[in-house]
């Protein structure tokens, strides 16, 4: 399994725990980007690569269709969204 390069950026919350799920099920960004691709969802390896970077925003239907296929709840990809606001005063 490849150690990613570079720190994630800020541009969404779920990236990160999207290529956690994704990788904890063996599957490569590759074969992951086939999946998505094959419900319809228009994905290629470097829009995916930067969402999982968290180097650019993801969809509604992008985000959608990532649950469905790690078969996880939408609000579960937003786990790290505890750790950004349960730790400050809203």
């Amino acid at each position: 399994m490849k150690i990613r390069r570079k720190e994630y950026g800020t541009a969404n919350v779920v990236g990160k725990t999207i290529e956690t799920l994704r990788k904890e099920r063996g599957l490569t960004q590759k074969d992951f980007i086939a999946r998505i691709q094959a419900t319809g969802c228009d994905m290629n390896p470097t829009s995916y690569s930067k969402l999982e970077g968290q180097l650019r925003s993801a969809t509604d239907r992008e985000i959608y269709v990532i649950a469905k296929l790690l078969d996880v709840k939408m609000e579960d990809l937003f786990s790290d969204m505890n750790d950004v606001f349960y730790n400050k005063e809203i």
